[in-house]
């Protein structure tokens, strides 16, 4: 199949009915050779494919968001096994892939159902300063009590805390880095909802940087500079390379079993005015870690996903 015969199928609407809301995970296949990103990417590589999903992320059916990965339920024991940081205010853990942060419409297993396991002596458990989606993995910030989460809250706002995501993508950006800003608002049917790109939507800005490809997959680092839903996921499917496992934004139904290959990589929160901004760094899942390791990542050993960690206590 040719590259631009792809990009266009990746364009068609992803219909979420009970069988292709639950698409099966899978690791998805990576070309085995690495090369540089520069010589990867051609000058025009993107460009009209970017055009055509910018023109359907504006309109269109509105399908319920899709569920790219499936993970077993958190067990309470394993919350704290997940802590990259922890003081009197905040706590930062890695969220695994598959659990909502909260409840949703259908009900089944949440993050907030587990919190209590890290109240550390303190009387209430912990809460949500900002969400992850569904199928995402990764760093997560919750504040301790009241005072903690009306600060987070606030710096999240203002756009102080810096995220950083990796995400593998089907094609490649136009360049190997830049920034798109599309303003984004939900579209909401009887069949479900997704966001969109439009003019009059709140403003949404990413940058992105092109880490690696290998064959039609790349591997990019991003920083959303705003915090909307499904924001990067739009983004990515606007400069004309969808998510790999994507079934939302990019691909058609059944045309992908890959999870969703997104992960909250990094963050960094300057909680404390007169201290350094607190970082943490969550390892890549072991869902994911073939496809990044293709692309010529290798986790240290003391960040592997399969250890208990604590990266960062104080």
């Amino acid at each position: 199949m040719t590259r631009r015969l792809a990009h266009r199928r990746a364009v068609l609407w992803a219909r979420t009915d009970a069988a292709s809301s639950r698409s099966k995970p899978g690791a998805g296949g990576c070309a085995p050779a690495l090369v540089a990103a520069e010589k990867n990417l051609s000058p025009d590589r993107g460009a009209t494919a970017a055009a055509a999903r910018r023109n359907a992320l504006r309109s269109g059916p509105c399908p319920a968001a899709g569920r790219a990965t499936a993970t077993d339920a958190m067990k309470p024991d394993e919350l704290e096994r997940r802590l990259l940081y922890r003081d009197a205010m905040m706590l930062i853990i890695d969220k695994p892939a598959g659990l909502p942060v909260h409840a949703g419409p259908r009900g089944g297993a949440h993050l907030e159902m587990y919190l209590d396991a890290l109240r550390f002596g303190l009387g209430a458990p912990p809460a949500l300063a900002h969400r992850l989606d569904r199928d995402t993995s990764g760093c997560l910030v919750l504040g301790r009590h009241r005072k903690a989460l009306r600060r987070l809250g606030a710096l999240f706002a203002e756009g102080a805390v810096k995220k950083t995501y990796w995400a593998v993508v089907v094609g490649g950006p136009p360049t190997p880095t830049g920034r798109i800003d599309e303003p984004l608002r939900k579209l909401e049917r009887r069949t479900g909802w997704r966001m969109v790109i439009d003019p009059a939507g709140q403003p949404a800005a990413t940058e992105w940087h092109v880490v690696a490809a290998a064959g039609d997959l790349t591997w990019l680092a991003l920083s959303p500079l705003t915090g909307r839903t499904h924001q990067i996921r739009v983004h990515c499917a606007a400069l004309g390379c969808p998510i790999l496992g994507d079934v939302v934004y990019g691909a058609s139904p059944g045309a992908t079993t890959a999870a969703l290959h997104l992960h909250a990589r990094a963050i960094s929160v300057p909680l404390y005015p007169r201290r350094t901004a607190v970082a943490a760094t969550a390892p890549v899942p072991a869902h994911l870690a073939a496809s990044f390791a293709t692309l010529g990542h290798r986790e240290p050993d003391a960040e592997r996903a399969d250890q208990p960690s604590a990266l960062l206590m104080r």
